[in-house]
């Protein structure tokens, strides 16, 4: 039978977190699965955790939300170390994505029973040439601000502290000029933001690229662009169904690579956990990653 490592990251989910792997745990246990429990202490740690336990030909679960979704899914892509997700954190994008079930026990049968299927990742570069790798997406603009403020909420938990945090940063972003390149075609953006997605979810569910696919080998590259701040919040409300992707104000390119670049400095991240100044570099990696769903 299956050997799980759960790699935990102890601060996400709270008592709900603990509760649902619990749960979990004793339910992989009945079904005649091995589970080893280790909890992290910072994102680098909960790698070092997979690495290891992936080189003993162990299933790694990812325990936590998108950050440590991303984090070592990234760490295990191109290992051949198959991954499965218990989302227990803020926003569960890409366990959104995958279609996994929030409930313990449908949890369990997929982790017990579904044969892993490859998903593509997206390689990361920096400006300074730093390489790392995420699952869901890489945006650059006004939801970056959000998510930095989203991160720094204290109060608030899942999607009130994105949309708080994404009404903090419009009332201050102005719009930005960007340069992309998609797989060697160059354009010019003026707006909001633009993200590179993988996954069709970000921010605690909205639906930022309807047409992402976690493994057809492309990103969808959605282009919010200026607009008056009535109309982008209107377009905020649309994420939640991806209907914004019928306004003249979004387009949507499709590609291998994008470099974005931008006239002033403006921040981008990915996965909710970096936090960085353009220009940076985004690749497709197809089917690197094993993954139970």
């Amino acid at each position: 039978m299956r050997q799980f490592t759960a790699v935990v990251n102890p601060t996400a989910g709270g008592s709900t977190g603990a509760a649902t792997l619990l749960q979990l745990a004793r339910l992989l246990r009945e079904g005649g699965a091995g589970l080893d429990t280790e909890y992290s202490h910072s994102l680098a740690h909960a790698q070092d955790i997979a690495r290891r336990a992936g080189e003993r030909g162990r299933i790694v679960l990812a325990v936590g939300g998108d950050g440590m979704a991303g984090g070592i899914g990234g760490a295990l892509s191109g290992t051949g170390t198959v991954l499965g997700l218990v989302p227990a954190g803020r926003g569960n994008d890409f366990a959104r994505a995958l279609g996994l079930p929030a409930d313990p026990a449908a949890l369990a049968r997929v982790l017990l029973d579904a044969a892993p299927r490859p998903v593509d990742t997206i390689e990361v570069e920096s400006a300074a040439h730093q390489r790392t790798v995420v699952l869901g997406s890489v945006y650059a603009g006004v939801d970056a601000l959000a998510n930095r403020h989203a991160n720094q909420a204290r109060l608030l938990r899942g999607a009130a502290s994105y949309y708080a945090g994404g009404l903090r940063a419009v009332t201050t972003w102005r719009a930005a000029d960007y340069r992309l390149t998609v797989d060697g075609a160059d354009h010019t953006h003026r707006g909001y933001t633009v993200v590179a997605a993988n996954s069709p979810y970000y921010g605690s569910g909205r639906l930022i690229a309807p047409g992402a696919k976690v493994d057809d080998g492309l990103l969808d590259v959605v282009l919010i662009r200026a607009a008056p701040r009535r109309l982008f919040f209107a377009l905020m409300n649309e994420l939640k169904t991806g209907a914004h992707v019928h306004r003249p104000e979004v387009r949507v390119l499709r590609g291998r690579e994008l470099r974005i670049e931008s006239a002033r400095p403006v921040p981008y991240g990915a996965d909710g956990e970096a936090d960085a100044t353009l220009p940076v570099t985004v690749r497709i990696r197809p089917g690197d990653l094993p993954m139970l769903y």
